[in-house]
């Protein structure tokens, strides 16, 4: 039989173990396992059971138990407030001693474990005081120094509490994370519903069915297209709205990268594939698994790079850099280019074969010279967008202003009427964009265009003081002189907006329509 020094020599040998096994990497549960089995083979406190309150239910529930039987145990078991020994130390929060289980009324014994003729112990597993999580229990093979055993208990219940607590919360951390995933995620579909994607032309709504058909299968795509035409946002649509949305959905600008950092960064590299490859790195493709990997700028690949893409787009796998491993994946292609690949294609330049792996399923972006009548509600998305950007000011933009921008051929195309309005945006002190404010954005030779019905030329210059000039004359001079832009003319006039208003009115001026 141990003595009292004996007995704490093995209690601090079983703490240290203990404190070991709670630092280990395994999940809560195998660790509370293995306390309770270290308990029971160096400690002799024997049928060792750990409960754990319930968030929802505010009662305890068996976690662990360890016994000399193999089966666990069948179904839960559950304790609520106040209910046997194991409420009461929930309730009280503080160790409860036994002396001999069988003169304990509280006992309920629904496991069937415990000696009713040896003593029992429980100790609460509390966070900070007054917010118990659970109780840790034992019975002691004799009953001898049960003040000791109890503390000794009281100190491995405590270490159980720091690994609760700080698995609670990394817990509440993943399910924050995972909500704000899942957030994020509606967002995304909710801005890439097909209704979102502005524009009502017939160009537009060939491009709108062939999404719809294609977001239904796994099928390559390769969105032909001007630069700033929208063919990311298409991509976007694509994903969004297909079986995979749920997954990653990862972009890589071929264009942005030279052949050896575009190899790392779709394939991934091992650890010492090349200088600065301190550590192993994943790439796009592998990362992208099971997801769509969308590749901007396709046409912009070397010939030696694209031998390389072809094989993972064939096949569905590749070797990181320096690696030997066979990696497989499942990803979805969306490419995209502004470039002729057929014309490339027979000069040598692109490879035929990657041309036709590539151009499983084609959509072609419109130009917005080529669907102008989409530009009113273009016009009045891009503005909602800005107004966000600017802090959520007031935005509208006239008539006179829209029938500008129809004007215009847009050799930038969306990104070129986005950049446009919003420096409309800036320049108009009051948030509305007319035909004046347009004139400061770059556009002025389209609104002299616009005003004459003739290309823009530089008019002559008229003495506005000339006395061989009526009134009437004067001020069509300085309208012509201003592209029929009256805040403008006005100035020539050293007259207010107001005052010519009133004179082209009074004499019958036939203003010129843009």
């Amino acid at each position: 039989m141990l003595d009292r020094t004996q007995l704490i020599e093995a209690e601090l040998d079983t703490l240290y173990l203990i404190s070991q096994i709670l630092n280990s990497t395994h999940d809560l549960h195998a660790k509370l396992q293995a306390v309770l089995e270290l308990l029971h083979k160096r400690s002799g406190m024997r049928s060792g059971m750990i409960t754990l309150k319930e968030i929802e239910s505010n009662s305890l529930i068996v976690s662990v138990v360890h016994t000399d039987a193999s089966s666990p145990l069948k179904q839960p078991i559950r304790y609520q407030s106040g209910e046997g020994l194991m409420g009461a130390i929930l309730d009280a929060g503080s160790t409860l001693v036994v002396e001999k289980v069988a003169d304990e009324p509280r006992f309920l014994g629904r496991l069937g474990l415990y000696d009713p003729e040896l003593p029992f112990i429980g100790s609460p597993i509390y966070i900070e005081q007054g917010d118990t999580i659970g109780v840790l229990a034992a019975q002691p093979d004799n009953s001898l120094f049960l003040g000791e055993r109890a503390r000794f208990l009281e100190m491995i219940a405590n270490l159980i509490a720091q690994s609760v607590k700080v698995l609670r919360v990394i817990e509440r951390k993943q399910l924050h994370l995972q909500s704000e995933r899942d957030q994020l995620k509606q967002a995304l579909i909710k801005n890439y519903r097909f209704e979102n994607i502005i524009g009502h032309s017939p160009p537009m709504l060939k491009v709108f069915d062939l999404i719809r058909q294609v977001a239904k299968w796994n099928t390559t795509v390769l969105v032909r297209g001007e630069s700033g035409t929208g063919k990311e946002v298409v991509a976007n649509a694509i994903h969004f709205n297909s079986g995979c949305a749920s997954g990653p959905f990862l972009k890589l600008n071929c264009a942005a990268l030279p052949d050896t950092l575009l190899e790392s960064e779709l394939f991934g590299h091992e650890k010492g594939a090349f200088s600065g490859a301190i550590s192993q790195r994943k790439g796009r493709f592998e990362l992208a698994n099971n997801g769509t990997l969308f590749l901007d700028e396709i046409g912009e690949i070397s010939a030696s790079f694209q031998a390389k893409l072809l094989r993972v787009l064939q096949e569905g796998e590749f070797e990181r850099v320096g690696g030997s491993q066979t990696i497989k994946v499942n990803v979805r292609i969306i490419a995209a280019t502004n470039r002729n690949l057929e014309e490339e294609v027979t000069q040598g330049k692109f490879r035929e074969d990657l041309y036709y792996r590539l151009n499983v399923m084609p959509i072609h972006m419109p130009a917005l010279r080529d669907r102008s009548e989409d530009i009113p509600e273009l016009s009045e998305f891009l503005l909602r967008r800005i107004s966000e950007q600017q802090g959520g000011r007031p935005l509208e933009i006239k008539e006179s202003a829209i029938r500008i921008l129809m004007k215009h051929d847009w050799p930038g195309n969306v990104r070129e009427l986005a950049n446009c309005l919003e420096r409309a945006a800036i320049m108009s002190p009051n948030g509305s964009i007319d035909r004046d404010v347009m004139v400061n954005t770059g556009l002025e030779n389209v609104v002299a265009q616009a005003g004459l019905n003739a290309k823009p030329q530089k008019l002559p210059s008229v003495d506005f003081n000339d006395e061989n000039l009526d009134d009437r004359e004067r001020v069509i001079a300085a309208l012509e002189q201003s592209g029929w832009v009256q805040a403008k003319a006005a100035r020539l006039l050293n007259m207010t907006p107001r005052q010519i208003a009133y004179r082209i009115s009074t004499l019958d001026i036939t203003m010129k329509q843009i």
